[in-house]
């Protein structure tokens, strides 16, 4: 075995490495791949310049080609949770909302909730809100406008 697939292979040990320290983002497979391509060469007797060529011609080809698609698979997938489900929902004030006496309390998806006003006015109860934002157990809710169909 001569130099440059030495080379070569410790280029793939290398690569191999780095994608196992970043196992999420596919950071250097396709140089891995391209590693693997050139020592190939190297071992069958290609010359150098052959042998980087197919290292630069199989990384930048796999990259391009295969990096839209795994972009599309890896890509975290955000759910909202059952909490930030809750943003935007309307809902009743079953205890009047006062942020100045800290009191206030409606009633979500069948939960009781401690509320706050977004705004700081005071909220009647029976009053139709919506929950603007969730911040640990308490709803920051605005009052409702109810439409009339006539």
């Amino acid at each position: 075995m001569d130099l440059a697939s030495i080379i070569w292979l410790g280029l793939l040990v290398v690569f191999l490495i780095v994608e196992a320290a970043c196992p999420i983002h596919l950071v250097s497979l396709w140089f891995a791949a391209g590693a693997l391509v050139a020592a190939i060469a190297s071992m069958l007797g290609a010359a150098v310049w052959l042998q980087v060529g197919l290292f630069l011609v199989v990384s930048v080809s796999l990259l391009v080609g295969l990096w839209p698609f795994t972009k599309k698979f890896l890509k975290p997938r955000i759910s909202p949770t059952n909490v930030d489900a809750n943003i935007g929902a309307r809902c009743y004030v079953t205890a009047a909302v006062d942020n100045l006496s800290a009191q206030g309390q409606i009633k979500l998806n069948g939960l009781e909730w401690t509320a706050r006003s977004t705004t700081g006015e005071t909220i009647p109860e029976g009053t139709l809100v919506q929950v603007d934002r969730i911040e640990g157990v308490k709803a920051f809710v605005t009052p409702v406008q109810e439409e009339v169909n006539v």
